[in-house]
């Protein structure tokens, strides 16, 4: 099981945390390393168990998830440990934060558990970006009751025309495979454009992405066209 992919619950309902256990360690290539009831515990564990992804609940006690979330994702220690963040509103003003926290990404606590595992599956290969509509959406809803500032707005000087075409379409959605065919390129281009833009911005996945093109203003609030 050495290259099983390493999960850290953190919800402060046993029941549940007990539930998201046993699914996910009846599915092959999984473990649990640990359980969190508190948002501090989380950060602790995470520290002392090296996980691959932690299922953070966004209501914590202690620590938020939010905040949690900043800790985990802001340490070195714990650079690599990618944050799936689960909320019962689609529309949670806290997981906006949390993404802009460093959260890969989220899910509503009810998703099927077969969504669950393949988001897991997702955020652990490094791909950030779930849902696409459902985040996009969420996304775009606080960008148009906020201006666009934020950490990205300075770092677009060193994005190329054809990176902001790119960073344009990640933010609307698309996958690697459907940006090739709208530019006409080839996919390996394409993943040569994303792997620089995630540079270029330091971004940690496309979630991020999707921000940056939202909060530098590049992508219109109201039509998530070029502005």
């Amino acid at each position: 099981m050495s290259d099983a992919v390493r999960v850290l619950v953190a919800d402060d309902q046993a029941l549940l945390r007990g539930s998201f256990r046993v699914l996910i360690e009846d599915e092959p290539g999984f473990v649990v390393v640990g359980e969190a009831d508190t948002g501090r515990r989380a950060v602790e564990l995470a520290r002392l168990t090296a996980p691959d992804v932690v299922l953070m609940d966004v209501r914590m006690p202690e620590l938020d998830g939010i905040e949690a979330t900043r800790r985990i994702c802001g340490s070195p220690e714990t650079a690599k440990v990618r944050v799936l963040m689960l909320t019962m509103f689609d529309l949670d003003l806290y997981v906006y934060a949390a993404l802009r926290a460093g959260a890969s990404g989220f899910l509503l606590k009810d998703t099927p558990p077969s969504d669950l595992l393949s988001a897991i599956r997702v955020v652990a290969a490094g791909d950030g970006l779930l849902a696409p509509s459902v985040t996009r959406r969420l996304i775009a809803e606080f960008a148009r009751s906020h201006e666009p500032v934020g950490p990205f707005g300075g770092r677009m000087a060193d994005v190329t025309g054809r990176e902001r075409e790119v960073l344009v379409l990640v933010a609307r959605g698309l996958s690697n495979a459907e940006i090739a065919q709208r530019l006409r390129v080839s996919l390996a281009t394409v993943k040569t454009h994303v792997s620089h833009l995630l540079t270029k911005l330091d971004a940690r996945d496309r979630t991020q992405l999707v921000i940056a093109a939202y909060e530098s203003g590049l992508v219109s609030r109201r039509t998530g066209s070029i502005s």
